[in-house]
């Protein structure tokens, strides 16, 4: 009869073989080049700071990073993509908060599940949005624009140029009671237009869209989402120290593997990817590209993620917002 001692010495004996393919397996890695499937057209903000980080991490892994635009379906189709590749750390997928938090809710069907499907590597970058108004209009606080809708149904309506923008409305509303009306567009050039000229008097959008005309003194920000004061637009007021405690939107890119990497693996990469963002020179780009270095641990990321779906699913659905 086998003893529990030799199944044990048997057992450890397995583990010992084990453990150090394991190891080899993270010590080999990369030993070929790694592709990033960003789920945007060429030339859009998550695009560019991919290549910006890819071009980084190729540097300290020691192979070519090969970015792949797959647009389609508010970015549905290029992280389907990735949720099917092969969990071996050569195929990864920029995701960011309306790929693996917001559609979700959006869509009535999905093809993969944002959390059970990818595993987390890092945060990469975060942006709030911007109330803007008009340089003509009498605001200067988010707190002008809420009393005046207040006082007035319609007075103030809102250019709402992507599903962001609409989830900032409804949670301003939702937060001060005021019967605000956003008007949706298609994408910030058609809403920046309207609101230039005169026929909206505020617009909500990202610091990289409203940076020139803030520059050029067209527009005035009243506010940011983030709970704290951005450096992306210095000097401007978080909508949550203007009466509203708590108000907190930010937008987000972040590195995602395919459910199943292995952990070693995974670790391989956040470190790569918090040293390239700790470098002055990688963190100013990315700043000039409207984002904040982000970084951190992927059970950090993970964690958030999942408090950002707990968050926003009941507005969402409150609202009725639906992207298809």
């Amino acid at each position: 009869m086998r003893t529990i001692a030799a199944t044990i010495t048997t057992a450890a004996s397995l583990l010992f073989l084990t453990v150090p393919a394991s190891h080899a397996q993270a010590s080999a890695y990369p030993n070929k080049p790694i592709r990033i499937i960003v789920a945007y057209a060429a030339g859009q903000g998550t695009d560019v700071a991919t290549r910006l980080l890819g071009e980084q991490l190729s540097r300290e892994l020691g192979q070519p990073i090969v970015v792949e635009n797959k647009a389609g379906a508010g970015g549905i189709l290029g992280t389907e993509l990735a949720a099917q590749a092969a969990g071996d750390g050569y195929t990864l997928t920029m995701g960011t908060n309306a790929t693996h938090v917001l559609n979700q809710f959006l869509y009535a069907k999905m093809p993969f599940d944002p959390e059970k499907d990818f595993e987390p590597i890092a945060m990469v970058g975060t942006f709030p949005m911007v109330l803007a108004t008009g340089a003509s209009t009498p605001y200067r606080t988010v707190g002008d624009v809420l009393d005046t809708v207040k006082r007035t149904p319609g007075s103030a309506d809102i250019a709402m140029p992507s599903t962001s923008a609409r989830l900032v409305v409804e949670f301003l509303k939702d937060r001060s009671g005021a019967p605000l009306f956003g008007i949706p567009y298609k994408g910030s050039g058609s809403a920046m237009t309207d609101v230039l000229g005169g026929q909206l008097s505020v617009t909500i959008d990202t610091p990289l869209a409203l940076r020139p005309h803030l520059a050029a003194g067209k527009l005035r920000a009243l506010g940011v989402t983030s709970a704290i004061a951005s450096p992306l637009v210095p000097g401007v007021k978080p909508v949550a120290e203007q009466g509203y405690a708590g108000f907190e939107f930010v937008a987000w890119n972040a590195l995602y593997a395919p459910k199943g990497t292995p952990a070693e693996i995974t670790r391989v990469l956040n470190a790569a990817v918090n040293k390239v963002l700790a470098k002055p020179d990688v963190r100013q780009r990315l700043l000039d590209l409207g984002f904040e270095p982000a970084g951190g641990s992927a059970a950090y990321l993970g964690v958030f993620a999942r408090k950002e779906r707990e968050r926003w699913a009941p507005i969402i659905k409150t609202a009725g917002i639906r992207a298809d």
